[in-house]
């Protein structure tokens, strides 16, 4: 393992003010090198550095840990996770909360699969396929996603999957201003957070929005 990696991501939990165990830490480091390994062969991130995804990719997934363990969810999804963003990072540092990872990609379920295996995270389950088109057993408590392209679209898209109380949690860059004039009629703001996240420069935010 690569002591000025785990020294890295040590040092940027720290900044987060998190308090993560080791085992976790060793299961973090774990995720970002088969993240890196497998990116090569299934294209599941543009950024090929190791280093550079630790900061866009691992940090800025745990930049979102406290504001959804202030919500004690017992059901998450991460729609549209790609390689596992947020999902995976949130998954063990959160192993009482059962996490749903979902994306239409195969190649980038097929690599979820080996995470969930490799690292044991018995509260993870996978699902390959389009969001119109699952339908859980049970609804969630919260859903998040860094991958939409607009809110309207998470919105729109996800709220058959939203328990009554729940909560959309959307990671977005800019504060955007405009994407939540367009919803405003479906959903209400509850919070915004400014995210400050380690090795990373530019602006991000986690939106808390609940339906009306």
């Amino acid at each position: 393992m690569s002591e000025p990696l785990k020294a890295r991501l040590t040092a940027g939990i720290a900044e987060l003010g998190l308090t993560i165990t080791e085992h976790q830490t060793e299961q973090l480091l774990t995720y970002l090198q088969e993240f890196h390994k497998w990116n090569r062969a299934y294209n599941l991130s543009a950024v090929r550095d190791i280093d550079a995804m630790l900061d866009r990719h691992l940090l800025d997934s745990l930049s979102v840990l406290a504001h959804v363990q202030a919500r004690t969810p017992r059901r998450l999804i991460d729609v549209g996770t790609g390689g596992g963003l947020p999902g995976i990072p949130l998954a063990i540092a959160l192993p009482d909360c059962q996490i749903t990872l979902l994306d239409s990609n195969g190649k980038k379920t097929r690599f979820l699969f080996h995470i969930k295996t490799l690292l044991k995270l018995n509260n993870v389950s996978v699902e390959n396929r389009r969001v119109e088109q699952f339908r859980p057993d049970q609804p969630f408590d919260i859903v998040i996603s860094r991958a939409f392209a607009s809110l309207a679209d998470m919105v729109s898209g996800c709220e058959h999957l939203l328990s009554s109380g729940g909560l959309f949690m959307a990671m977005k860059g800019v504060y955007p201003e405009a994407e939540l004039a367009e919803v405003e009629s479906s959903v209400e703001l509850m919070e915004s957070h400014r995210l400050r996240v380690p090795g990373n420069e530019g602006e991000r935010h986690l939106l808390e929005l609940k339906r009306r």
